[in-house]
């Protein structure tokens, strides 16, 4: 796991702040989301059933376009086909959901590892649509995942959930009752002060 700026867990009963560090640090690690934070603190009061938590994050990476992944061009004037040529492999499964989504499976052929044709109509238009294309939003993939790490840090029977996240900052807050306002407030609180904090 890459070091993390600050990593603080505070809890009213010490034994458990320790043991939640480390449950903390073990998600972090599964979830490969080490990289991706910078500051964390989770605090934990058993006397309330609060669990709260914020995550400022190192920055959020640029969505992925085919052109971001590989060449788009004329492959064929006479059979109307496009050929992508694939230098970055990584976002190949998600590429090939998205030009079976939209041009369906007949029109979309691999002859070789890197290379994709399509067949489409209107060459021109659809060259320039292509290049734009998004195949993959790594920012929805790491939210996803931040989420998934709050719900299993989160103590057993803490069902009723909040979580946002907004300019590379993710709040979230977990009760077994009605969470209460100034509970989301103060997990934004200690955002903040994440931030702030030199």
């Amino acid at each position: 796991m890459e070091a993390l700026e600050t990593f603080i867990v505070e809890s009213s009963v010490k034994e458990e702040g320790d043991a939640y560090k480390s449950i903390v640090a073990d998600i972090i690690t599964e979830l490969v989301l080490g990289g991706a934070i910078g500051r964390i603190k989770v605090v934990v009061r058993p006397e309330d059933s609060l669990f709260q938590m914020a995550v400022l994050l190192r920055g959020s990476q640029p969505t992925v376009k085919i052109s971001d992944m590989g060449t788009v061009e004329v492959g064929s004037s006479v059979k109307k086909e496009i050929k992508i040529s694939i230098e970055q492999e990584k976002y190949l499964p998600e590429l090939l959901e998205k030009l079976w989504a939209r041009y369906g499976r007949t029109k979309v052929y691999q002859p070789e590892r890197r290379t994709l044709v399509v067949n489409a109509q209107d060459m021109d238009a659809e060259l320039d649509q292509l290049k734009e294309l998004v195949v993959a939003d790594p920012r929805k993939t790491l939210q996803s995942r931040l989420v998934e790490m709050a719900i299993r840090a989160t103590p057993e029977g803490f069902r009723v959930r909040y979580h946002s996240i907004d300019d590379n900052v993710f709040v979230f807050a977990a009760s077994e009752d009605i969470l209460k306002p100034e509970w989301i407030q103060q997990a934004q609180q200690i955002a903040k002060e994440l931030r702030e904090a030199k």
